[in-house]
């Protein structure tokens, strides 16, 4: 990662911008992943895309859009919660698929579980139309950086 990208996610963060993040990555550019704000929740929107179509006789979906999806969503939730100063990475990612991504738009929530110095514990829940019915539910752990320590010298 470049200086210029990195300083480019650390005022993204600062400001609390999941557009600007998201903006900066560009595999949410490729699937046309949104966030927007309501209340102190980020919701996360997969528009229906016929690129994302993975099973085209139904149409649904490809799974692995959905979890890219998912994961992603996890990651900026994670950046922008924590303000940590450096991109989370993904130590282990389990999704559970509950239905077909029908060819519509696709809508993530997440909430971290547990956040200790180095680790930190999100769950993600992803649904179409009504959110008491998702589509797939995930759990996912991050390494993240922590805050640098003030020099006191």
């Amino acid at each position: 990662m470049t200086d210029i990208t990195r300083e480019y996610l650390r005022q993204a963060c600062e400001q609390g911008d999941p557009a600007r993040l998201l903006a900066a990555i560009p595999y949410a550019q490729l699937i046309g992943a949104e966030c927007t704000r309501q209340g102190d929740d980020l919701i996360f929107r997969l528009p229906a895309n016929k690129d994302n179509i993975g099973n085209p006789l139904l149409p649904a979906i490809h799974g692995g859009v959905i979890a890219g999806f998912m994961e992603l969503a996890a990651a900026v939730h994670l950046l922008i919660a924590t303000r940590t100063p450096g991109v989370p990475k993904i130590i282990d990612f389990s999704l559970d698929y509950l239905r077909a991504g029908q060819f519509r738009d696709t809508y993530a929530r997440c909430q971290v579980w547990r956040q200790g110095r180095r680790v930190a514990n999100v769950a993600i829940t992803a649904w179409q139309g009504v959110e008491a019915e998702p589509i797939a539910t995930a759990r996912a752990h991050f390494k993240i950086q922590e805050p640098a320590k003030p020099d006191h010298s």
